[in-house]
């Protein structure tokens, strides 16, 4: 059984690498723009949308928020969390509390 698994090990291989490289090269597309740190031309771009985001929290407009968008913007929230607490436990090497 190990001897048919083993011959097997270069065509899997292959089939990988053949699965892989345009998933590889779609994501390689979109990492070259979406993966940059901001310029310094766009740091005024980020002010201005933080000013929007705490002028609309001053004014109540979050409470005009599609339910689409309120859906939208929790998820991306529970995203952001989840990989903090993924962070931490990766930090801390350990998943409830840091080793003493």
């Amino acid at each position: 059984m190990a001897n048919k698994l083993a011959a097997k090990i270069p065509e899997l291989t292959k089939m990988a690498i053949e699965f892989g490289k345009p998933r590889l090269a779609l994501f390689m597309k979109y990492a070259k723009v979406e993966l940059v740190p901001p310029t310094p031309g766009e740091i005024p771009q980020i002010r201005a949308g933080l000013g929007k985001i705490i002028s609309g929290a001053k004014s109540g407009a979050w409470k005009q928020t599609s339910v689409k968008e309120a859906w939208l913007n929790t998820l991306v929230t529970v995203e952001v969390l989840c990989w903090f607490y993924v962070g931490e436990c990766i930090g801390k090497c350990h998943i409830v509390g840091y080793k003493v």
